[in-house]
């Protein structure tokens, strides 16, 4: 499977001009509220493998990996290299704009876990890119997809922009099954009056 199963105009967006223009200039901002930045950390420490190497895929400058994880290694890939460079989680990171080039710069099978927070909405192909995720898991490493009811509208992807909260779950999930090579695709919502809302899906790569 891939894009194909979707629409054209579905990854369309209404700024369609280079993205590394957008992103040259560093936003070092929180992206969703300390609420649901505690929520975050709460679900890493429970989905993510203690002790392992991480990648960080469309990182910024900060990851919000709770203390506990203790990871050996985290590799961010993102499209601002200050942003990154002032991460004090990350170990390395990689300058990469996934949708110009979803092909990962990684061996197969690199990493313990991977992450994407708050970003998946602005990928334009996202079937490639969940496959390439899944080439450099191990087997039956996670792949932890949140995201939030935020994001830079003019280059969030129409499909995105045109759906709810619980479609957006939705379409994350079809994204997972669409790119294959993934189990137990699960999710998670926190919604609070006090705070922002936090939706998490996630996946497993499937035994080879």
């Amino acid at each position: 499977m891939n894009e194909n199963a979707f629409p054209d105009n579905y990854f369309q967006r209404p700024d369609e001009s280079d993205d590394g223009l957008f992103y040259v200039a560093p936003r070092k901002v929180a992206h969703i509220d300390e609420g649901a930045i505690n929520a975050l950390r709460e679900q890493f420490a429970v989905l993510l493998p203690q002790g392992g190497v991480y990648l960080d895929l469309m990182s910024s400058w900060r990851s919000h990996l709770p203390d506990s994880l203790k990871p050996a290694r985290v590799i961010g890939l993102g499209m601002n290299s200050e942003e990154m460079r002032d991460n004090p989680q990350l170990n390395r990171h990689i300058v990469h704009n996934l949708n110009v080039d979803p092909i990962l710069p990684f061996e197969d099978a690199a990493f313990d876990a991977a992450f994407c927070t708050v970003s998946v909405q602005y990928l334009t192909q996202p079937v490639a890119v969940f496959r390439e995720v899944s080439r450099v898991l191990k087997s039956g490493a996670p792949f932890v997809v949140s995201f939030s009811n935020r994001c830079f509208p003019t280059k969030a992807v129409a499909v995105w922009q045109a759906t709810s909260d619980a479609q957006h779950i939705a379409l994350v999930t079809r994204y997972f099954e669409e790119s294959e090579g993934w189990s137990d695709i699960a999710s998670w919502q926190k919604r609070s009056a006090s705070s922002d809302p936090l939706f998490i899906v996630w996946a497993k790569k499937a035994a080879n």
